[in-house]
Parts: C-alpha cells; sequence; structure tokens
C-alpha cells in the first residue's frame, strides 16, 4: 500500500465545520465571529512516551487526547487536527486499529482530521490541535493571584502507577493493573470542564509531566508561591482502596510519588478566588468532572509541601524531564 492509499483509507473523512479537509496542500478553518483560534502541538515517541506493544486503538485515542487536554486547559472549544504519522513499514492491522481510537475521540469531541503528513522511519506520532476561544477569555498560566484556591480534576498517580508495574518495579495484582493502564493508555481530556471553567478559573494548565512540575510553569508565570496538602493530593490515587487493604502496596513514598511527580494524569490543575467557590462548584457538576480544592496561592515565590496537621514536607519530587 503505498503513501496516498494509506491516507485515503485510514485517514480521509468529509469535513463539516472545516472549510477544507484533507486533499490539498492546506487546509482551511474559520473561526466563528469573536473567537481567537488556539493551537497546540505534542508527539509520541515509541520507547520514550508508548511501549512498542501498545494497543494500537488505545495509542490513538491517547495520541489526540493529550492534544485536547492542552485545548481543555484554555478553555478552547475542539474543531480540528492534523496528523504527521512516521511509520516503520505499512501494517494494515494497527493502522485499523489506531485510526479507530483516533477518530472515535476526535468524533466524541467534534474535531476533525483535516490534514497531515505520513512517512516511512521509526514511529513517531505529531498531532497539531485546533480550537476556538471567545477573544480574552482564554485560561492562561499567569493569572493566578495570592489568596486563590488551587484545585485539580478528577484522579491523580493511577497512570503512574500502571508505568511503575510495566516496568517491573512494584507488583499489583492483574484488576488492579488494568484500571491503572487504562489510566495511562485512555486519559480522558477535560474539554467540558476547560469550557466551563471560562471566566471561573484565574489560571489554568494540563498535568501531563507531573502535578508539582506543572503547577511550577503556573507559579512561575504568575510570580507567585503556593501551599500545597499532600494529604489531600494522595487520597486523589483511584487505587487508594487497594493501597490501603492487607494485601496493599502502597507506601507513602510511592504515594507522593506517584500523584505529586507522576505524569501523564492529563488532568488540569487550576486557581480560582475564594469568592469563586461556587461556580468551581457549577462547574464540575455541569462537566461531570470532579474537582479537590489542594492547596492555596502565595504571595512568597516557592512551592511548600504540607501534611493534614500543616507540618511542611520535604519536596523531593522531580517531575517527567522529555531531556532529563
Amino acid at each position: 500500500m503505498g503513501e496516498f492509499d494509506l491516507i485515503a483509507r485510514y485517514f480521509t473523512r468529509p469535513v463539516r465545520k472545516a472549510a477544507l479537509g484533507v486533499g490539498d496542500d492546506c487546509a482551511l478553518i474559520a473561526p466563528a465571529p469573536g473567537m481567537q483560534l488556539a493551537i497546540s502541538s505534542d508527539m509520541l515517541v515509541e520507547g520514550r512516551h508508548f511501549f512498542a506493544d501498545v494497543d494500537p486503538e488505545a495509542l490513538g485515542h491517547k495520541a489526540l487526547a493529550v492534544n485536547l487536554s492542552d485545548l481543555a486547559a484554555c478553555g478552547a472549544k475542539p474543531l480540528a487536527f492534523t496528523l504527521a504519522l512516521s511509520l516503520p513499514r505499512v501494517n494494515e492491522a494497527w493502522l485499523a486499529g489506531f485510526s479507530r481510537g483516533l477518530l472515535a475521540l476526535a468524533d466524541a469531541h467534534g474535531c476533525e482530521l483535516v490534514g497531515g503528513d505520513t512517512t516511512q522511519g521509526p514511529l513517531n506520532i505529531c498531532i497539531t490541535v485546533f480550537g476556538e476561544v471567545p477573544t480574552g477569555q482564554a485560561l492562561l498560566r499567569s493569572g493566578a493571584r495570592p489568596g486563590d484556591d488551587i484545585y485539580v480534576s478528577g484522579t491523580l498517580g493511577d497512570a503512574r502507577l500502571a508505568l511503575e508495574a510495566l516496568l517491573g518495579h512494584i507488583a499489583l495484582p492483574a484488576e488492579v493493573l488494568a484500571r491503572a493502564r487504562q489510566r495511562l493508555e485512555r486519559p480522558t481530556p477535560r474539554v467540558a470542564l476547560g469550557l466551563a471553567l471560562r471566566g471561573v478559573a484565574s489560571s489554568a494548565m494540563d498535568v501531563s509531566d507531573g502535578l508539582l512540575g506543572d503547577l511550577s510553569h503556573i507559579l512561575k508565570a504568575s510570580g507567585v508561591g503556593a501551599r500545597i496538602d499532600t494529604s489531600l493530593t494522595t487520597d486523589l490515587i483511584a487505587e487508594k482502596a487497594y493501597s490501603t487493604s492487607a494485601s496493599g502496596v502502597f507506601d507513602a513514598k510511592l504515594l507522593h510519588q506517584c500523584t505529586l511527580a507522576g505524569g501523564d494524569d492529563y488532568e488540569l490543575a487550576f486557581t480560582a478566588p475564594p469568592a469563586r467557590r461556587d461556580a468551581v462548584a457549577a462547574a464540575s457538576q455541569a462537566s461531570g468532572t470532579p474537582v479537590t480544592r489542594i492547596g492555596t496561592v502565595l504571595a512568597e515565590p516557592g512551592l511548600q509541601l504540607v501534611d493534614a496537621l500543616g507540618h511542611v514536607v520535604e519536596n523531593r519530587y522531580a517531575s517527567f524531564d522529555h531531556f532529563g
């Protein structure tokens, strides 16, 4: 199968929102009046971001999910995306699964595939996603203010827990690993929550490389510090029930590592003034996404970790670094 047959069979579909989709040298996108385009790119590389034996349908889902998560963090509505795909060889069964996972998530969010590129080489997936947000209403990293509450959506740490097990560092029962692996390989982009937080959150970003590392970007951009209650964050791992059972294997160090610096969570970390707590709760309910208040923005720079009693917890947790 040649390049253009591959594109036609697996990645070409009619577009309904874009002015022009796959087939020309460029796609054409027309954002609605009063809207700004939000644009983000993410690359997934075999051996760096995913295992060689990953289910291709799950990989297709994740490749788009990590990009949609960026739109969610900006409060943008998905419009379209492009796909640049490098393949070692043409494997039709793999392509069928990959495209099925990719396009199912795209359809769920009304995000059209409008172009891209394919070539032969090491397995590498690069997606650029386009969304729209009302002018001046994008959620940014730079808006946090002293006194703001700090929130995180959903759960934290289960993806890292699965990774630790898959790397052989810990042993998990099959059913626990299966649930955690679902979070690693099929993350849920919090698009609905991001849209609901427009006009409510003072800053936001998605948690892709670990909570503390990603939160530090908000703090730096906003020129502030933060205090995080680790007794609240450790409770956010979905597999906490197993960890506290008689057969559980999670110690405090592992729980902190997974929840504070695990990565691959693709939740939203955001700030909002205390006066907007009811609005945050309403956004959570409207989007069907649980959120947890985990800390406070401080005027003094730096990131403080404390336990339930307010005692300082040493910050020894490094987030994922692509060149680390």
